[in-house]
């Protein structure tokens, strides 16, 4: 499943250190997201400070962009690839609590206990309400929020899905499907932009279904591609991916980042506004959409290659930082924010602050979810 919530089956433990090694560098990823988001956006975080340096924000647009177009949907296929071994291994009754678990317990933990907790800590410091910890939870309102476990809460219904599913369906293939060649990955990456694109009519970037949290604007990617990790498990399409599928993958991804500056150049010289290419029937929403799939599908494809040939290793430093993975996606929230709070009153630009906050992020989250993981029983959840 995600990150580390389902164990990788031992047979394969020889063969798929690689994908253990993505999911430390996608974690890592989530954690620079949201510290880039908090000194970038005005919105879409617990607490933020955004900055007004153009020469700061250009980049700082492109790192966010560029994520968004396939680190959560990798999670999703890497979480799916891992679905059907798991649940044969185990059987369904087995399956299901398991499920819900490593997933329900985490949720239920976020939304009740951690994520009020986060916003005291910014109403108490950054807003200046100087009322105890009871004070505030008795005018809190807010009790179902998933926050970043969006991702988990999401995981688990398209989990009960397929279980759904697979009681009612039983597919089978006479022989293997062919892993898909890199016309393949780029027609479908084509694909999922247009859908992506008619979703987004509806449901622009930034519209979120609350309470859950999800982005709908974003979830064809998703749902296709925990679909992709049930197909690719079932026909080995990782151990089938060849390394001239991943180099031109890689010249595709390249080329698409050196075209992101056209974006910019497009909305100066029509003086539109930038959300013309989050949602709505414009052509700069097409536009934008297929480039987020066809360069997401690139990526995640290049580094899926890459990893399989040149980092299928370990050591006790990556697998304790693998262990850790979910537990510093849980908890990594208090210390970006804690640290953006710390230094909110530095009188520099926030693109500064984001220098060293950025770092010491990443340090203090995986020590935190190090530590969390000391905790007597925790292990069994996450």
């Amino acid at each position: 499943m995600s990150l580390s919530t389902t164990p990788t089956p031992s047979h394969q433990l020889n063969k798929l250190f690689y994908i253990d090694n993505i999911k430390i560098l996608l974690t890592v990823l989530v954690v620079l997201h949201h510290t880039f988001i908090a000194y970038s956006s005005s919105t879409g975080w617990y607490y933020t400070q955004k900055t007004t340096h153009v020469g700061a924000l250009v980049p700082m647009t492109m790192f966010v962009s560029i994520n968004q177009s396939f680190f959560m949907g990798f999670f999703f296929l890497l979480s799916a690839y891992f679905t059907a071994p798991s649940y044969d291994r185990k059987g369904s009754g087995q399956f299901i609590i398991d499920r819900l678990l490593r997933l329900g317990i985490p949720l239920l933990f976020y939304s009740f206990v951690f994520s009020p907790f986060i916003s005291y800590l910014v109403y108490y410091f950054a807003k200046g309400h100087h009322i105890t910890y009871l004070q505030y939870l008795s005018g809190y309102n807010t009790w179902i929020d998933f926050g970043v476990l969006w991702f988990v809460a999401a995981l688990l219904i398209f989990t009960l899905i397929y279980l759904a599913g697979r009681s009612l369906i039983n597919i089978t293939f006479k022989k293997p499907l062919p892993a898909p060649g890199p016309v393949t990955i780029l027609l479908f990456g084509v694909s999922l932009g247009v859908i992506s694109f008619l979703t987004r009519i509806l449901f622009p970037g930034g519209w979120v279904l609350k309470p859950l949290g999800f982005q709908l604007g974003h979830f064809p990617q998703y749902i296709a591609l925990f679909i992709i990790g049930l197909l690719a498990c079932r026909n080995k399409w990782f151990d089938g991916l060849s390394r001239r599928t991943g180099k031109c993958l890689k010249w595709s991804a390249w080329l698409c980042l050196l075209f992101f500056p056209v974006f910019f150049i497009i909305r100066i010289k029509l003086n539109m506004p930038v959300s013309w290419y989050t949602g709505g029937f414009h052509w700069q929403s097409l536009l934008y959409a297929v480039w987020e799939q066809w360069i997401g599908m690139s990526i995640l494809t290049a580094m899926l290659s890459w990893a399989k040939e040149s980092w299928n290793t370990s050591s006790p430093l990556l697998n304790g930082l693998s262990r850790c993975s979910f537990a510093v996606y849980i908890f990594h929230p208090l210390v970006i924010v804690s640290l953006t709070l710390e230094v909110r009153n530095w009188a520099v630009d926030p693109s500064i602050k984001l220098l060293l906050v950025a770092p010491l992020a990443l340090l203090g989250s995986f020590m935190l979810g190090k530590f969390i993981l000391l905790i007597p029983g925790v292990k069994r959840i996450i």
